[in-house]
C-alpha cells in the first residue's frame, strides 16, 4: 500500500499499480461528461469518494492527478459542483492529514 510501507520497492510497485487502476477509470471516462453520458449517475456516486484521496495520492506518490489524469480531475470538478457531492465529500487536505498521522503511529515514516 502507498502509504502503509517504508519499503522504496513496495511503495513504487503501490503506485505504479495505483496509476494503472486511474488509466483504466479516465478511458472508461473518455470524453462524456460522466461515467453514464451526460448525467450523474451511479457509478459516479460510486466513484466520487475516491477523490478525496487525490490530493494524498499525489503527495505519497510524488505525482500530479492533473498531469496523469486530466480528464478525471475535470470529472471530479464537475461533480464536486453539485450540492449534494461537495456537502458529503471530506476535505483532501484532511484526509491527508489523517493518513499521515495513521502512518506516524503504524510506524511508516
Amino acid at each position: 500500500m502507498l502509504w502503509a510501507s517504508s519499503d522504496h520497492e513496495v511503495k513504487e510497485a503501490s503506485k505504479k499499480e495505483l496509476i494503472q487502476i486511474f488509466k483504466v477509470l479516465e478511458g472508461e471516462l473518455g470524453d462524456k461528461p460522466y461515467y453514464g453520458g451526460d448525467t450523474f449517475g451511479f457509478v459516479d456516486v460510486a466513484l466520487i469518494p475516491y477523490y478525496a484521496f487525490f490530493h494524498t495520492f499525489e503527495m505519497l506518490g510524488n505525482f500530479s492527478f492533473e498531469a496523469e489524469f486530466p480528464k478525471l480531475v475535470s470529472w471530479a470538478k464537475r461533480c464536486i459542483q453539485k450540492t449534494s457531492v461537495s456537502k458529503s465529500l471530506c476535505d483532501q487536505h484532511k484526509v491527508y492529514e489523517v493518513v499521515l498521522e495513521l502512518k506516524k503511529k503504524l510506524g511508516v515514516e
